[in-house]
Order: C-alpha cells, then sequence, then structure tokens
C-alpha cells in the first residue's frame, strides 16, 4: 500500500499544532510535505520484490562461502517511530538455489529494513528471504544495532548495541566465525 502524502502531511501539520506550534510560520509551512517525503523515501522496502532482486546467476559458480559483513542499515522502530541504525553480517554456501549478486543481498537489507520494525523480525524476514530464495545449504544473518528508543528516551543510554543472529543449514552446527 502506497504512502498517502496528503493524508502524511496533514498528521505532521496537526503534529506541529498538538506541540503549540504554528505550521503556516516561514520555517515550518514547508516541513508537513517534507516529512511526508521522508516518510515515504523511509518506508520504501514494503514495494521491493525479493523474488525479483533474487534470481539467481546464470552460468556454473563453486559453491563457496558467500559473506558480506558490515553492510549498512537504518530502520525505525514500530513502537516509538524512533530510528534504529546498524550493520548486517549475512552470508550463505550456495545450494540448490544457485548464486546472487553481491548487491542483491544488500537489497534484501534494505528491503526489511525500510518498514517499520523491531530488529528480532528484521533479523528472521532477512534470514527467511535468503533461505526460501536461495535454498542455500547454509546461511546466517547477524544484525548489530544501536536504538534510540534507548539512547534518547527511557534510559537515555547510548552507545548500547543489540545484536540478533540466525544460522541454517549446515552453519547451525558449526557457523563460519563471522557469525559467532
Amino acid at each position: 500500500m502506497p504512502l498517502d502524502d496528503t493524508r502524511t502531511a496533514l498528521a505532521i501539520r496537526q503534529l506541529l499544532q498538538s506541540l503549540g506550534r504554528d505550521p503556516d510560520c516561514p520555517e515550518l509551512k514547508d516541513t508537513p510535505q517534507r516529512v511526508a517525503e521522508f516518510w515515504r523515501e523511509r518506508l520504501a522496502g514494503y514495494e521491493i520484490d525479493l523474488a525479483t532482486e533474487l534470481t539467481p546467476l546464470p552460468g556454473e559458480l563453486t559453491p563457496v562461502p558467500i559473506v558480506l559483513e558490515r553492510i549498512p542499515f537504518v530502520s525505525t522502530c514500530e513502537h516509538h517511530l524512533a530510528p534504529f541504525e546498524g550493520v548486517a553480517t549475512l552470508g550463505y554456501l550456495p545450494g540448490p538455489g544457485g548464486t546472487v549478486g553481491l548487491s542483491k543481498l544488500v537489497r534484501v537489507v534494505q528491503a526489511f529494513a525500510w518498514r517499520l520494525q523491531v530488529q528480532e523480525r528484521l533479523t528472521k524476514q532477512i534470514f527467511d528471504a535468503l533461505g526460501q530464495h536461495l535454498r542455500p545449504a547454509a546461511w546466517g544473518v547477524k544484525l548489530t544495532a544501536e536504538h534510540t528508543c534507548m539512547s534518547h528516551r527511557g534510559v537515555k543510554t547510548p552507545g548500547i548495541p543489540v545484536s540478533t543472529t540466525l544460522l541454517g543449514g549446515t552453519w547451525v552446527e558449526k557457523p563460519p566465525v563471522d557469525f559467532r
């Protein structure tokens, strides 16, 4: 479902008014539309077709483990609409599903990060997408992020990393060092 810019801008205008601000003042008059555009971009992951993104490369490739480290991501906590950001490590040992281009793996992270999220679900969605579309012999996903809902509100303690990891296939018993 595409974002409704008009309704979003109206909601932001009302938010500004509820905060005691004048949305018609020169400094804020364009803010509702800018914020609507921000949210359209921020939630673009709902529109990404993973089946298209994870189409196998043609030809025979040697089935060696493929691991991408420190893929940066920014997502939005669905509980507070506050950002959380971090890095993803993901990898797989190709199986019957073949091999995909490296940039496609980054795109999978973005597809799910650019949605309203919690980190645990984000990890599971990436993990499930890799397993479903690639059918790998082994695969893993590790996310490490800092949540502004902890650093900017509540306990107000920045710098606490949160890590979540899922492993599948042969890596459950013997994970590569990147996932330990």
